[in-house]
């Protein structure tokens, strides 16, 4: 379990394609060592499992489902991926309950500077739009954002200095991939009602 609040990034080293899957290898400056392989990281917002770690090098591995739910199936080397560890007991709730469990993958329609923030539109598939609720949570990448606006295609969100400096949201342009999980109330509701019909 996460909440979506980002201080840390990794960048992609190795990659290494298998027949129903692919390990990756991140390095980072996050405060793990042997002692904490097993532990979920979330990376990009896809809570992974640490197989090995060795030099600040992680490696997890991806199964198939996992490739084709998110963006990793485009990934690349040297590509910053935002990092979070799972929540710890008595840990403050800074952004919303994320299980790091991602439900599509988004495009980026536009990005707009606007005084010092910064407005993201994008798209997601009409299956998906269906469980967007206006001002509801979201976890795009991993960090949790506010859907500001819905679209006839997706949402958008503004996004701050701070959070666009510490993600790899600066990193982003028109058309660039990104994982999303919807807020899992939302998602409770919806199927709730749907079931009630």
């Amino acid at each position: 379990m996460f909440n979506g609040i980002i201080f840390n990034q990794g960048k992609i080293k190795k990659i290494i394609k298998r027949d129903k899957g692919i390990n990756i290898f991140i390095v980072s400056n996050l405060r793990i060592t042997k002692k904490d392989i097993g532990v979920s990281i979330a990376c990009d917002g896809v809570c992974l499992t640490l197989i090995t770690i060795k030099n600040k090098l992680m490696e997890f591995y991806l199964s198939n489902e996992t490739i084709q739910r998110s963006k990793f199936k485009f990934l690349k080397m040297n590509e910053k991926i935002n990092l979070e560890l799972p929540l710890r007991y008595r840990q403050k709730i800074s952004g919303h309950i994320c299980q790091g469990h991602v439900d599509t993958v988004g495009k980026i329609s536009f990005i707009k500077k606007v005084d010092k923030s910064y407005l993201f539109d994008f798209e997601i598939t009409k299956k998906e739009r269906k469980n967007l609720i206006e001002k509801a949570s979201i976890c795009i990448n991993g960090i949790s954002l506010t859907i500001s606006k819905l679209t006839k295609k997706g949402f958008q969100i503004w996004v701050i200095p701070h959070t666009f400096k510490l993600t790899n949201l600066a990193k982003l342009k028109k058309n660039s991939l990104v994982n999303i999980e919807i807020d899992i109330l939302s998602k409770y509701v919806r199927n709730y009602f749907d079931e009630k019909k």
